[in-house]
Order: C-alpha cells, then sequence, then structure tokens
C-alpha cells in the first residue's frame, strides 16, 4: 500500500470543496470592488471637468482695463458675429466709434457737482437702480457691467451709493463695493 495513492477521505473532499466555493466567493467580491472602484474613478474625473469655469469672454466694446484682464487663451475683440438671412448689413463693429466719443462728449457739458467722482460698474452682472438706499426699495433701472456713472454720494451707513447714469439724469442708489472710480481727463 506504499506505492499506491491512497483515496481521499470524506474530511479532506470537503475541504477541497469548501476551498474552491471560498476562491468563488473571494473572486466575486473582488470583481465588484474593481467595477465600482473604477466607476466612482471615472465619475470623479468628469465631476471635476465640469467644475472649471470657462475664460471669461471678452467683447469689442469693453474697456481697453478689462481687455488687458482677459486670460491669456482668449483674443481680446473676440469673433465677428455671424448674418443670418433677412438681417440687415452694417459695417464692421470696430468702425463704429459711439462707445468712445460719448463718454468725451458728456463731461464738457455738465460739470460735477461737489463731492462727486466718475465711476464706472465693476459688477460683472451689473446692478439693479433702487429708488431708496435699501434692498427691499423699488427698481426703477439697471445699471450694466463696465457702463460709465458719477458718484454723487454715499449712504451714512456707506453701504449704498447714490449714482447718476453718465449722458442720462436718472439717478438711483446701488450697492456700495460694485463700483470703481476712474480717472478724469
Amino acid at each position: 500500500m506504499t506505492g499506491s495513492p491512497s483515496p481521499l477521505t470524506l474530511d479532506n473532499q470537503v475541504l477541497i470543496m469548501l476551498s474552491g466555493l471560498t476562491k468563488f466567493i473571494l473572486g466575486f467580491f473582488l470583481a465588484i470592488a474593481v467595477l465600482i472602484g473604477g466607476g466612482a474613478a471615472i465619475a470623479l474625473y468628469f465631476m471635476n471637468r465640469t467644475g472649471i469655469a470657462p475664460a471669461k469672454p471678452v467683447f469689442s466694446n469693453d474697456s481697453p482695463s478689462v481687455k488687458a484682464q482677459a486670460p491669456k487663451g482668449t483674443e481680446p475683440g473676440g469673433g465677428k458675429p455671424a448674418l443670418t438671412p433677412g438681417t440687415p448689413t452694417q459695417s464692421s463693429p470696430s468702425s463704429t466709434s459711439t462707445p468712445t466719443e460719448s463718454p468725451k462728449a458728456t463731461p464738457s457739458s455738465k460739470p460735477l457737482p461737489s463731492g462727486a467722482y466718475r465711476g464706472r460698474v465693476n459688477w460683472a452682472e451689473g446692478l439693479s437702480l433702487r429708488s431708496q438706499p435699501n434692498q427691499e426699495a423699488e427698481k426703477i433701472g439697471g445699471v450694466g457691467f463696465n457702463q460709465k456713472i458719477i458718484i454723487l454720494s454715499e449712504s451714512e451707513d456707506k453701504a449704498w451709493q447714490k449714482i447718476r447714469l453718465e449722458g442720462s439724469e436718472q439717478e438711483g442708489w446701488v450697492k456700495a463695493g460694485n463700483t470703481e472710480k476712474v480717472d478724469e481727463q
């Protein structure tokens, strides 16, 4: 009997069967873990890609200081708008000089009140013009980004500024800190 293989005992057969079952279960859970981990890594990658803000656009009518702040990847002046059928053709946008002529003509026509100074809106979304210096006051208009204004005064708590739109007689209140003083030339 020393030369012939011994038959497997019942205990050995059970151990071999349990060993195979254990390997199968561990392999199954390992595969599930790899799939979940890979899916989570791909999801995080795409979530991070969508969280990156695109470059700020720069338009041809922006002031030179805004163009200087443009990201390196954008070209100041941007592309020209595409014409659609039925749209009248006009000269190139760079040849219209009304935005640059208007501020020069207005300051000489009327002197500034004492304590007032010229400024511009630096809040990208523009500002709501209100009738009184508080958030609940009636909205009487709006002021666009980079629009030139005259800051007439500030509220007692310095949270609001009374402004006049340059080239207009419309006056109102805007939140302080959303405008900046411009150098008079």
